[in-house]
């Protein structure tokens, strides 16, 4: 299969998951990607559920990637570092805004090393950021509520609620590697790299969508609505008989069709619900009628209807029914990896379906440490010698070495 990215190297210093949503996203078009650990690992590597002592958390994140674990806090480690510098096209991180400064391996500094290198970072709330922000420890909760997103999420009238997937650090780590594909294609036509600053905050203020400009034109401050939709109705969940459905009917058209099929084509007359705009005002009105309406039958009989009448609509799927979904199977969003020491184990796929250049999932989560005698080897070129002189002073490390630290 063809890989888009083949040929491009990645020195990933990321842990846990906002900066290796974007590296996982860049092995899995093929770019090769260095997961630069400490001794102890990557944080998420402590992460549940586990198989017996493997973090299934972080298999989920980081397949298609090659572990080396280089101890930073020596200066041999670190010219190490500047060897995978030279032979990368990006430097991926997500630490504070002064971590690598302090390291010794600031954007200005790593320029000096490889002068077209592609520095990308993920951090709360940035790098060109106000003074009192530059330390504020930052984790997807707190970025969901600082930004507002939280407010607007949860059932009528209820607590501020997080949203259930950890979208602060999913949405910018697919941000930054949009980023990072534009200044590849940029270095490729100017042949100048450059720095990527990318803030969690920026991430979820950028997707609050019609909340934003919800105040801004109108004054109002957006509340939770539960299922419902701030300006469209019917576009909610609502209670059958036995289990939840979903309607969104998202125009007028959809509307007099599904009037139709509950046989109230009364509803279409009623000055309150004539049009989108009339029914968002008169929400409270018109669900007091459809709760009723929907509770006189079972979900299975809703679907019959929905079917036949070709409207939309879905059950409220649990997890379970997701990953043994059909429809989710046809399209390979479950995939299957052979993980060392465990064995079989499934994991979400890519997304990315082209007719070309796919994103793929080809190879297990690295085993900490387990690439690192191959790829100082085989891309620093150093020599069997040299590799065994840092092992020894416990500079690197090798997966040997790491399970030897466990005895």
């Amino acid at each position: 299969m063809k890989k888009a990215l083949e040929g491009i190297r990645v020195c990933d210093l990321s842990h846990v998951l906002a900066a290796p949503t974007t590296s996982m996203i860049l092995a899995d078009f093929g770019a090769e990607v260095f997961h630069i650990e400490p001794p102890r690992g990557d944080d998420a590597r402590e992460y549940g559920p586990f198989i017996d002592d493997q973090s299934a958390y972080f298999i989920s994140i980081n397949r298609n990637k090659k572990s080396v674990v280089i101890d930073l806090k020596k200066e041999e480690g670190k010219d190490v570092l500047r060897d995978f510098i030279k032979v990368s096209d990006v430097v991926l991180e997500n630490f504070r805004p002064d971590t690598m400064e302090k390291l010794g391996f600031s954007y200005e500094e790593i320029k000096k090393i490889n002068p077209k290198i592609i520095y990308a970072s993920i951090c709360g709330f940035g790098h060109d950021i106000l003074p009192q922000f530059k330390e504020k420890p930052s984790y997807d909760m707190v970025v969901q509520a600082y930004s507002g997103l939280m407010s607007i999420n949860g059932p009528v009238g209820g607590p501020p609620c997080r949203v259930g997937t950890s979208v602060g650090d999913i949405v910018t780590g697919y941000q930054c590697a949009i980023a990072i594909l534009v200044a590849l294609l940029y270095r490729e036509k100017t042949g100048i790299g450059q720095k990527i600053d990318i803030s969690m905050l920026d991430g979820l203020v950028y997707i609050l969508e019609n909340a934003i400009v919800r105040y801004t034109v109108s004054g109002e401050i957006p509340k939770p609505l539960g299922t419902m939709h701030p300006t469209i109705t019917p576009f909610q969940a609502y209670k059958t008989k036995d289990e939840w459905i979903t309607v969104p009917l998202g125009n007028d058209h959809l509307w007099t069709e599904f009037c139709k099929m509950i046989n109230r084509q009364d509803l279409l007359n009623d000055p309150r619900f004539k049009t989108n705009k009339l029914r968002t005002e008169h929400r409270d009105e018109l669900n007091e009628i459809l709760d009723k309406i929907f509770e006189s039958k079972t979900y299975k009989e809703w679907e019959e209807l929905f079917e036949k009448n070709d409207l939309p609509y879905s059950p409220i799927n649990t997890i379970d029914k997701v990953v043994n979904d059909t429809a989710v199977n046809y399209r390979k969003m479950i995939t299957e990896i052979d993980q060392p020491k465990v064995g079989k184990i499934k994991i979400a796929g890519s997304p990315f379906k082209m007719s070309e250049t796919p994103g793929n999932v080809y190879a297990h989560a690295p085993l900490l440490g387990e690439h690192t005698r191959e790829v100082l080897k085989n891309i620093l070129n150093y020599p069997d010698n040299k590799i065994e002189d840092l092992r020894a002073k416990k500079v690197i490390y090798t997966y040997e070495d790491i399970e030897k630290m466990k005895e």
